[in-house]
């Protein structure tokens, strides 16, 4: 019997580079395209849905990017309700081809990385290459955790330009539905066990994060970290008060009251102080 075909997905707002993936796959029944998206939201709703063995994800696209992609995929593996198992099993995460128009330097920064890409314009040759890693990759070791290509692509992105880029939302799942919440809109955050609870307008949405990794994520110039277990947009700050040993007591826009820990005071004054 003959082995299943290999299950790929195109995420790329470029009709044309859609269209050249296809057209290196006619004719090949040991590769089936299973869906198409046009942005990151669709990538990452048509990837969850279902669950290729490979992406070829575009590094430039609208909505969200493919660093963004990545992100939000590990967030999908999860139910976003506080019921949830910690260690409940995730799904097979795909193997991932970036698709990028970087220039020659970027390329090399993905290659010491170990990333599999396609540099736009491609050939068949390099394509034929990208395919065979890929195919090892997924029948020796299986495909790689998403959080995995998420921190590799965060590294090599972060050296690719001088000023840094944080996400515009962020993607959350209650049970089958996936949402976004602009980071903007978030007022103030704080740890709750495995997840990070993220307060939105008298709402509160859980997020599998730690608080040092959503700390990454957030705008310094807007969001402040003032104890190990909270984080605050400091344009959501009504009022702060002194308290003892150089802590202040932060009143949010909401009524919460929070108390910033001596080792984040100075960092909320400065910021605050800057912001008025």
């Amino acid at each position: 019997m003959s082995a299943a075909p290999l299950r790929i997905v195109v995420a790329d707002d470029e009709p044309l580079a859609r269209q050249r993936v296809r057209s290196m796959l006619v004719g090949r029944t040991e590769y089936e395209i299973v869906g198409e998206a046009t942005n990151g939201a669709e990538a990452v709703e048509l990837i969850v849905r279902e669950r290729p063995d490979l992406v070829f994800l575009d590094v430039k696209m609208p909505e969200l990017d493919g660093f963004e992609v990545i992100s939000a995929l590990e967030e999908a593996t999860y139910a976003g309700a506080p019921d949830d198992s910690a260690t409940q099993p995730r799904h097979s995460s795909p193997a991932i081809v970036f698709v990028t128009a970087f220039s020659d330097y970027a390329v090399k920064a993905f290659e010491v990385r170990a990333l599999d890409y396609l540099l736009k314009p491609f050939d068949r040759a390099r394509f034929d290459r990208v395919l065979d890693t890929a195919r090892a990759r997924i029948s020796e070791r299986g495909a790689r955790p998403p959080s995995d290509m998420s921190a590799e692509l965060k590294e090599a992105l972060a050296g690719l330009s001088d000023q840094r880029r944080y996400p515009a939302r962020f993607l959350l799942r209650t049970g089958s539905r996936m949402y976004f919440v602009r980071a903007n809109d978030i007022e103030w955050a704080d740890a709750a066990a495995n997840y990070v609870r993220l307060h939105v307008d008298g709402r509160a949405h859980l997020i599998r994060r730690t608080m040092t990794a959503l700390e990454r994520e957030l705008d310094p110039e807007r969001f402040v970290r003032v104890h190990r277990s909270a984080i605050v947009n400091v344009d959501c700050v009504s009022q702060v008060e002194p308290h003892v040993h150089g802590e202040y007591v932060i009143t949010m826009r909401d009524g919460a009251r929070l108390t910033s820990s001596r080792a984040h005071g100075a960092r909320l004054r400065a910021l605050l102080e800057r912001s008025g």
